[in-house]
């Protein structure tokens, strides 16, 4: 059973600038899905930040990979990671965690 990470961003520069690198931001996170390794992404309400719902092997391998995400790159957010297993589930998640 693979780890489910959940990666809480808070931007800590003006909505202005994330909204520059929206795109760029929008791209990385396509990768993650189509690597498998994103499960669900959004943002935050109010909008302070983001969520991102995630699986793999290793929390290193999860930090590697935000630290690629160009809202980190480039200083606009902090991540926090947390992560656990999941010991219940709805049916429709069982073959993902």
């Amino acid at each position: 059973m693979s780890t489910i990470y959940v990666a809480v961003l808070t931007y800590v520069r003006p909505v202005e600038e994330i909204d520059a690198e929206m795109q760029a931001h929008v791209a990385w996170l396509r990768k993650g899905y189509e690597d498998g390794v994103f499960l669900a992404s959004g943002r935050r309400i109010p909008r302070t930040g983001g969520v991102i719902l995630a699986r793999g092997d290793s929390l290193e391998a999860i930090e590697s990979r935000l630290s690629e995400d160009p809202f980190q790159r480039l200083g606009l957010a902090k991540v926090e990671i947390i992560p656990f297993q999941a010991s219940m589930t709805v049916d429709a998640l069982k073959d993902i965690v």
